[in-house]
């Protein structure tokens, strides 16, 4: 059989149902992000553990092509054909990625080379993964699997999702990674994008708004990872030099 798309379009109530679930997740997120009175610090791990996550992450990796190689050559063999335009996304996801990478290490220079460099990887992996976690989740029953599909589904998916948590894990790694205010603002964007997205069927990215929609969507993902490695006291001070700034060119037109 031949698709035009990796995934059939969400329709009718489904759209609808859909699109309030997200919505409520956006507004439960950006609640939390207004109470938030201070960053939350979470606990390092140690040596051995950190190398066990590091591990885990890889692990899953390959436990991923393997499945995926499985996948696409059991589709193939069923006949199973896509006739769609090649991946558009990926040359954004890649620059999102380098320009994470690279504030994550301007931002932490003071605590250290290495330090700044374990942040930036950790955290330019994080990025997709933010976006990639509850996208897989709402296209994973809609995808078209070879035969049988739920069986197909699940190999996967599984350790698609084992990558995606365990590259959240692996952000404890850093000595400088907090969850503040923004970083729940910025996961709230994103949900509320995957709303708009939900209420145009959750097309795939090949006419202009979804292809909009993911991107932006994909952009606060990485905007997410990277907020949690900006230091103390950056966001405030940002605010006050663009208010102070406001302050004297409003000064300066009078």
């Amino acid at each position: 059989m031949t698709h035009y798309a990796e995934w059939a379009d969400y329709t009718g109530s489904a759209a609808i149902i859909l699109a309030i679930v997200l919505l409520v997740i956006a507004g439960a997120l950006a609640f939390l992000a207004l109470r938030l009175r201070k960053p939350i610090e979470l606990r390092r791990p140690g040596a051995s553990l950190s190398v066990f996550l590091v591990m885990c992450f890889l692990l899953s990796a390959v436990l991923f092509l393997v499945a995926a190689g499985i996948y696409g050559a059991t589709a193939y063999q069923q006949g199973e054909r896509f006739t769609g335009p090649t991946n558009v996304i990926f040359p954004y996801t890649a620059t999102l990625g380098i320009v994470t990478f690279v504030v994550i290490v301007f931002l932490n220079m003071r605590s250290g080379f290495r330090v700044a460099v374990v942040s930036a990887i950790v955290g330019a992996i994080a990025g997709p993964m933010i976006f990639e976690l509850p996208f897989d989740i709402i296209v994973m029953g809609r995808t078209y699997p070879p035969s049988p599909g739920a069986d197909f589904t699940l190999l996967y998916f599984l350790p698609l999702f084992l990558i995606e948590l365990s590259s959240f894990a692996l952000l404890t790694v850093s000595p400088v990674m907090r969850v503040s205010r923004w970083t729940l603002l910025f996961l709230a964007g994103m949900f509320l994008i995957f709303a708009i997205w939900a209420l145009a069927g959750f097309a795939y990215p090949v006419t202009p708004l979804p292809l909009v929609l993911n991107v932006v969507s994909k952009t606060l993902a990485f905007a997410t990872s990277l907020s949690l490695f900006v230091p103390p006291g950056t966001w405030r001070a940002a605010l006050a030099s663009g208010a102070s700034g406001a302050w004297n060119t409003n000064n300066g037109l009078t």
